[in-house]
């Protein structure tokens, strides 16, 4: 590994499944959350029918093909056709992540907006606010803390799909060592040093989601 610029391929590597899964979470948190909004609003007007439909086909559709597919589509396929065909690859993996989030964490959304007591809607009504402010600002924040500990392992499932992001071309961290074990012609070490770097990372990101948790329950105490 440290020879032919081993090092460098591996932070390279860990650069790119960094950026894939923060952003990636990112887009899907903001995608998700919208979408989950959409699946719980009053479906008294036709326009929220219609809406609602649209998120069960979107979630249907992501939900239901495999990773790996809706990267080589969209780097293949979609960007190609709209006139995007020379984006970076590291790009088209970003929102293929955030998108592919998005319909995960809707589901998580939804389920943690329908655990807040349907009181805290009505006394936001009460006090003169809207719908869409009573849910920004009471309903959601709310939901947030009840769905943490989902969210953070939807973090380390991105952080981990990421090794799909080779396929269309990206250096992410499993390329790097690849790449590393093909020039030394010995996967062994690599394989098991690759394998050793995820466990840390997934740890870390446990260790901040609890950390997270146990203030937030800190500041609920006080």
């Amino acid at each position: 590994m440290v020879t032919n610029n081993g090092y460098t391929r591996v932070l390279d590597g860990f650069k790119n499944t960094l950026i894939i899964a923060v952003l990636g979470l990112v887009i899907g948190i903001v995608l998700g959350t919208i979408l989950a909004v959409t699946k719980v609003i009053p479906q008294k007007r036709k326009s929220a029918k219609v809406f609602s439909k649209l998120t069960d086909i979107y979630v249907g559709l992501f939900r239901g093909t495999p990773m790996v597919v809706q990267l080589l589509v969209m780097y293949y396929v979609i960007f190609p056709l709209i006139g995007l065909g020379s984006i970076p690859p590291v790009i088209v993996a970003v929102m293929a992540f955030g998108m592919n989030s998005g319909a995960y964490v809707c589901e998580i959304m939804r389920s943690g907006i329908l655990s807040v007591d349907k009181g805290q809607m009505e006394a936001g009504r009460a006090l003169g606010m809207g719908y869409g402010r009573t849910m920004l600002k009471i309903i959601i924040p709310q939901a947030v803390k009840n769905i943490l500990p989902t969210l953070g392992n939807e973090f380390i499932s991105l952080v981990k799909e990421t090794s799909v992001a080779s396929f269309i071309t990206v250096i992410d961290m499993t390329k790097a060592f690849q790449n590393i074990g093909a020039a030394n012609y010995d996967y062994f070490m690599p394989y098991i040093v690759l394998a050793l770097c995820y466990l840390v990372i997934v740890y870390i990101i446990t260790l901040i989601i609890k950390l997270i948790e146990r203030r937030m329950r800190a500041s609920d105490r006080r």
